[in-house]
């Protein structure tokens, strides 16, 4: 069920997501209006355009949340595999569990040791340029 679920929603959120199926619904949109005089704006014409609109509406959210929740979790594991083979620290991975405050610390953190390396980086790069300014030593003989 979960296979044949995650197979109909990828083929929808792609039908769903083309130039054409926008379009298509534009053209929905104005033959409705343009059909409007030919049933008085009669409340049952009102009707079908806002049964309708809304049905897709509430399918289309639980599509994209699905679709969003499977892309958020495929883009995790990515990020999980590079952090365990690479130089980063391994306490980052699942942290997409914690809560919001908790990631939000985690993310300041990074941010204030990102800030102190670039602080170094600058403090070297500047001692060097001052060494290269100031040419090479002379020694006597």
């Amino acid at each position: 069920m979960e296979k044949l679920f995650t197979k109909i929603a990828n083929w929808v959120a792609h039908i769903t997501g083309l130039p054409l199926t926008f379009a298509v619904c534009c053209l929905i949109v104005v033959v409705w209006a343009v059909t409007g005089p030919f049933f008085g704006f009669s409340d049952t014409w009102q009707l079908v355009i806002n049964t309708g609109t809304t049905v897709i509406t509430f399918l289309m959210v639980f599509l994209i949340q699905n679709t969003q929740n499977r892309d958020g979790a495929a883009i995790q594991a990515k990020l999980d595999e590079l952090i365990l083979v690479g130089k980063g620290h391994n306490h980052f991975i699942g942290i997409e569990h914690l809560t919001e405050s908790e990631v939000e610390e985690i993310r300041a953190k990074c941010e204030r040791a990102a800030k102190r390396h670039d602080e170094h980086i600058a403090a070297m790069a500047a001692k060097k340029a001052v060494a290269q300014k100031r040419g090479p030593k002379k020694h006597a003989a």
